[in-house]
């Protein structure tokens, strides 16, 4: 057995046990600090909270007679100072918005400023450079819940000096006027959030879940970081945000470690951890549960792709527990950007409405680019359809519905086209699929490039229902479809087995190439 440090900061360290097994660990282990025993585990990713700045330890895992340790040594800081000093009650009841950013603001540079134990009333907050936001252990965070409390940031500001003008606010895809995110930072870098305190909206408590389609303001974000470096999130609670939890927009080496996030399965537009237009990306040991997709990697609009160009790049995903979502790892739909070099190993999705979900659609542009996508060692139970790719997605966008968006006739490729590229998927095993084993609809123009199983097992519920795999205009629901490939120029099956379908196990249309090899088969 072996294992590593994945985050280490001046008070918190996150471990990953080294195996290929998805989320879970192959049995129970015991963890010790100097000695002393810290705590219990079963999934293959823990952390350790409460360590002093600047100072060696040994961490020792013991999982039956198997054992191993490491020596680590926390980041020194500057000072560390606590909210109360600043005016914070932490009683639920009394505003402490005033108290918290008078402390950010006065913070020195490598500080760490703490939350302690209670509950603490607060509108948005603003981060700055070089900082450590600490949550201890009962802390939370709670969002008031009158949208007055809530500044409203520009989509654009002009630049006095004649440069060009500067972007603060988005929201699906384009530039918008916002709402602050309870948590925001904005053109920062070197912060940390660590704990195993709570941030929560509190939407459940507002109106916000209710009235937004008639606010021409975008909702706020939980936790908004636009164009910030070198950010990591450590073991917080995050919850019931107003719209989408954690937004990293613009960013650039943001790290999430055994962070939960979770709201409720109604909730509209709850996406747990949206990473936008962002290079080097990873979400370690985390766990999702909310109204929409878990995790969507995003890159724009093409309005504000032609804007302000980046891909989604450098994303890993790893030992993560995906539930209740629409989907566990979505792309898109606002994709325009493109995305690159994208890993996602070792996770578990249960009752997710689709496994990988990727949505597009003609208008997201030529630059709309997604290739290289690996899946591998991958357990889903109870997805609705393991894996999803729609190039003809029905999004709100005002066209959505139009001719040119839904028209299945081909149209020439042109500035507007999208492409899919290549995907690989190894090593998984899908059990009580609902709707589809999976459903690849590609353009006739555009047909998916490749679509590689290897190793992959996927069976039906025996009481399986009928659902909608793939959202377009006009989608029928379907029952115990299996591997359903259309307008796809290669389809590569290596020791597949489907079980419990109806019908045949593969259906394809408009596709070029099916190369099976190994012992594939279908069981009845």
């Amino acid at each position: 057995m072996e294992f590593r440090c994945v985050y280490l900061g001046s008070t918190s360290a996150c471990f990953e046990l080294d195996n290929t097994r998805p989320y879970y660990a192959p049995a129970d282990y015991e963890v010790y600090l100097d000695g002393v025993k810290a705590l219990e585990g079963e999934t293959n990713v823990f952390s350790l909270f409460g360590l002093e700045p600047d100072r060696g330890y040994t961490v020792e895992v013991k999982m039956g007679e198997d054992e191993a340790s490491l020596t680590i040594r926390t980041k020194p800081e500057t000072c560390a100072v606590s909210v109360r000093a600043f005016g914070a009650v932490g009683d639920g009841v009394t505003d402490d918005t005033a108290a918290i950013q008078r402390a950010i603001c006065v913070l020195p540079e490598g500080g760490r400023l703490v939350i302690p134990e209670g509950t603490y009333l607060t509108g948005p907050i603003f981060l700055k450079s070089h900082m450590t936001l600490e949550l201890r252990k009962g802390a939370t965070l709670l969002g008031l819940t009158d949208k007055a409390a809530y500044p409203v940031l520009p989509a654009m500001a002009d630049d006095l000096d004649g440069g060009e003008r500067v972007h603060f606010g988005t929201f699906e895809g384009l530039a918008r006027d916002m709402y602050a995110a309870l948590i925001t930072a904005e053109y920062a870098r070197d912060i940390a959030i660590v704990g195993p305190g709570r941030v929560d909206g509190n939407a459940q408590n507002g109106t916000w879940w209710q009235t937004f389609k008639a606010d021409p303001v975008a909702r706020p974000r939980l936790i908004f970081l636009n164009r910030c470096e070198d950010v990591a999130l450590h073991g917080v609670d995050a919850a019931n945000s107003a719209s989408w939890q954690l937004h990293p927009y613009f960013s650039k080496n943001v790290a999430f470690y055994d962070v939960a996030v979770s709201a409720p399965k109604d909730s509209p537009n709850t996406d747990a951890l949206d990473p936008e237009c962002c290079d080097g990306v990873d979400i370690v040991g985390c766990r999702f549960s909310v109204g929409d997709d878990c995790i969507a990697i995003k890159s724009g609009k093409l309005e504000l792709h032609k804007l302000c160009p980046a891909p989604a790049s450098r994303h890993t995903i790893r030992n993560c527990l995906m539930a209740f979502g629409h989907g566990a790892v979505t792309l898109g739909s606002e994709i325009s950007g493109g995305v690159k070099e994208l890993t996602v190993s070792q996770c578990l999705f249960k009752q997710t409405d689709r496994g990988l979900r990727i949505k597009t659609r003609r208008g997201r542009g030529r630059d709309c680019d997604i290739d290289g996508i690996a899946f591998d060692n991958i357990r889903m139970e109870g997805v609705v359809t393991p894996i999803v790719m729609n190039m003809w997605y029905r999004c709100v966008d005002p066209d959505g519905d139009s001719e040119y968006v839904q028209g299945r006739n081909a149209l020439p490729v042109d500035d507007r086209t999208p492409r899919l590229g290549r995907f690989r998927f190894s090593n998984m095993d899908c059990v009580d699929a609902q709707a589809a084993a999976c459903y690849c609809d590609g353009l006739p123009e555009m047909p998916i490039e490749e679509v590689a199983f290897e190793n992959v097992r996927v069976s039906f519920a025996a009481d399986a229902k009928p659902g909608v795999p793939s959202m377009f205009t006009n989608a029928p629901e379907r029952c115990k479809l299996g591997l359903y490939f259309e307008n796809v120029r290669r389809v590569a099956l290596k020791n597949v087995a489907v079980a419990g379908q109806a019908g045949d196990a593969v259906v394809s249309k408009g596709v070029d190439e099916i190369i099976t090899e190994g012992n594939y088969s279908v069981i009845d």
